[in-house]
């Protein structure tokens, strides 16, 4: 009997070296507080995304989970920092399409965002918006095409800082559709609000979640969101792409998601997919997310790796056709 205990003692450990010292170690994670490196500043809806989806991780795995907030040029101070750190599942990055585009925007990053990070999982999606004053002659989305065509660069679209994806997406609008109008950047929501107020810009391109009081206040008035789908918080707004013609494919939407550093072992990577995926279909955390109008997606790390590389792609061509120049 002695025997025999021996011998399947010496075949699971043989099995365990056999999975590699990756997956062997995993049984034993987490034994320790997990940190989620977020690269924004607190109460955005970045930031509470990740502490909402934090809060569950952490009940699941039993662990804290702390928000650690790094933000600073572009993304990057957050992707180094995480980038470096070991690979072992307790430093991860808040991931979002700022990573994406910082690859077409940087002249040199001290990290490859595809090569230097190990994919988890997609957390939310949530919708850009073009907003003009309610006081505006643009009664719809196809009335400020038609004045746009008929008045080349007389209109002004504000966004937030050059390079944002904000400023990509307006940049996208409009050459996809055709149209010469300026793109003017503010330093942040409340800059752009105080424009189109002041009637500084004529219409802008907004995250729905800054937006949505002024919206509902009657301040502004939404004319397209510019997502695949209507949005569920503003039903009665078409999205951009139903004004047809050339924009008829047109899809823009801002992301989060969760990376590890790359070579972090495979069993931790899918031991925390599986979390996240619980996390974001539990009840509370998707009402809790779409109170910040934030719809919360889930997906595997191919899924997550494919969208990173096409948004690469796309916002690199933006820049390129911008004229937007490297920092």
């Amino acid at each position: 009997m002695k025997r025999r205990h021996i011998l399947q003692s010496t075949a699971a450990a043989l099995a365990a070296s056999a999975l590699g010292p990756g997956l062997a170690r995993a049984d034993n994670w987490p034994a320790r507080p997990i940190k989620i490196i977020v690269p924004f500043g607190p109460g955005g809806e970045a930031d509470v995304t990740a502490r909402i989806v934090a809060k569950k991780l952490g009940e699941q795995l039993h662990q804290s989970v702390i928000i650690e907030n790094r933000p600073g040029a572009g993304g990057v101070v957050a992707g180094e920092l995480v980038a470096r750190a070991a690979p072992d599942g307790y430093t991860l990055l808040l991931m979002s399409n700022g990573t994406a585009v910082s690859e077409g925007l940087f002249k040199h990053l001290p990290f490859d965002p595809q090569k230097d990070f190990a994919p988890i999982s997609t957390l939310g999606f949530f919708d850009l918006v073009i907003v003009v004053p309610e006081n505006s002659r643009f009664k719809t989305l196809a009335d400020l095409l038609a004045y746009a065509r008929a008045n080349p660069d007389e209109l002004n679209l504000g966004t937030i800082n050059i390079g944002s994806t904000q400023n990509l997406a307006a940049q996208l609008f409009k050459t996809t559709a055709g149209i010469h109008m300026q793109i003017v950047p503010f330093n942040g929501n409340g800059a752009v609000l105080t424009g189109l107020r002041s009637g500084q810009i004529d219409a802008a391109v907004a995250g729905l979640s800054s937006m949505m009081s002024q919206i509902r206040a009657g301040a502004v008035r939404a004319l397209a969101v510019m997502g695949e789908k209507r949005s569920p918080d503003l039903p009665q707004v078409p999205t951009v792409r139903e004004s047809g013609g050339a924009l008829t494919r047109f899809n823009v939407a801002s992301w989060n998601a969760l990376a590890a550093p790359a070579k972090t072992p495979p069993a931790v990577l899918q031991r925390l997919n599986h979390e996240v995926v619980v996390a974001l279909q539990a009840p509370d955390v998707a009402r809790s997310l779409t109170q910040i109008n934030v719809q919360p997606r889930p997906g595997t790390p191919a899924q997550l790796a494919d969208l990173l590389g096409s948004e690469i792609r796309r916002w690199g061509a933006v820049i390129k056709s911008a004229g937007i120049p490297l920092q």
